[in-house]
Parts: C-alpha cells; structure tokens; sequence
C-alpha cells in the first residue's frame, strides 16, 4: 500500500493524480492521509490523525493505477513461439471430418431427367376472394 497526505475541500472532496473522491464531510478542511493500491485507485482508506477514517468513495475516475506504478515484469522473459500453427492443424482436422461425414456433390445432384436442380414452389395464396 502507497500513501498520500491531501487537504479535504470544504465540499469534503480529496484529488488524487486526475481523480475526485468523497470523503467523510467531517473531515473538510483537515489534512488526510490517503493509503491506497497503487494498481487500483478505485480503493482508498482514509486515515486522519493515524486512525482510520473510513475511505473515500469514487466521485470522477479518469486513471485507474499510479503513474508511477509499474506491473511486475517475468524474471524468466517471455515464452519463445514454438512455430506450430495450432489454429491451422484444428481447422485441417475439423475439415477432413466434415468432408467425411457429408456428401457435398450428392446434394447438388440434379434430378432425373432434367437437365437442372429442382426447387420447390411454396403453394399459391388465394388471390382475388373477399373474406369478410
């Protein structure tokens, strides 16, 4: 946990580094200290003369993390790319079961003696009748 000392506004406001946040409004006017994650700024706890003081809630949010806070790096680095295109190997797969399991030129046989595919007609609606 980071901390920071501010002065609470007379509307019982704190800013820290681009962000607002409500405080307790007996604490206007008095110097806090704020402790926080410096990850998250989303959570502060509130202390006044050392004694917790409740914390302070969210009001604007415009930075998430401390500018100075920076994310932990790996001491190990990076994992190495192994080459192998995994995506490629499941799609390859994937089509040799499919072509095993459906007839794509059985479906687009034409039909006995004519020269074309044959496609349905949906029936004819009446035309022409007054149904009251």
């Amino acid at each position: 946990m980071w901390s920071e000392r501010r002065k609470v506004t007379k509307t019982a406001t704190v800013s820290l580094h681009g962000n607002t946040y409500q405080v307790d409004p007996a604490l206007a006017g008095r110097y806090v200290e704020l402790a926080f994650d410096p990850f998250d700024l989303t959570r502060i706890d509130v202390r006044h003369d050392k004694q917790p003081a409740g914390t302070a809630t969210p009001f604007t949010i415009g930075r998430h993390s401390h500018p100075r806070a920076r994310p932990e790096t790996p001491s190990t680095g990076h994992a190495q790319p192994t080459g192998i295109d995994y995506l490629h190997l499941l799609d390859d797969t994937r089509g040799r079961q499919l072509q095993d399991q459906v007839n794509y030129a059985a479906l687009l046989e034409t039909a006995p003696g004519a020269g074309q595919p044959t496609l349905t007609q949906p029936p004819s609606t009446r035309t022409g009748q007054d149904h009251r």
